[in-house]
């Protein structure tokens, strides 16, 4: 992301690397897409949602997380998703 400097500048909002040669650190962020393209399609533009709409999917996904480390890890989070309203905010 080029412009990362501008856009934390602009939201407040703190962008993230990993490090170099650290895959166990894009393993979290790879989970994470995958966990919102139940919801977003790639290529989707977020744009077209209502910011209400992207707050529940984050609400959530984040209820989805938290019970399954609460669980222990127990609990799938893809499932705990599809349960709650079968990928749909």
């Amino acid at each position: 992301m080029t412009d990362h400097k501008r856009f934390s500048l602009a939201t407040d909002i703190k962008v993230y690397f990993c490090d170099p040669q650290s895959p166990w650190q894009r393993d979290s962020n790879e989970n994470t897409n995958g966990l919102l393209r139940q919801y977003f399609p790639k290529g989707t533009d977020l744009s077209a949602h209502s910011q209400a709409t992207l707050n529940a999917v984050a609400r959530q996904l984040t209820v989805c997380m938290t019970g399954q480390r609460l669980a222990g890890f127990k609990r799938n989070t893809r499932a705990c998703i599809q349960q709650a309203g079968n990928g749909n905010p």
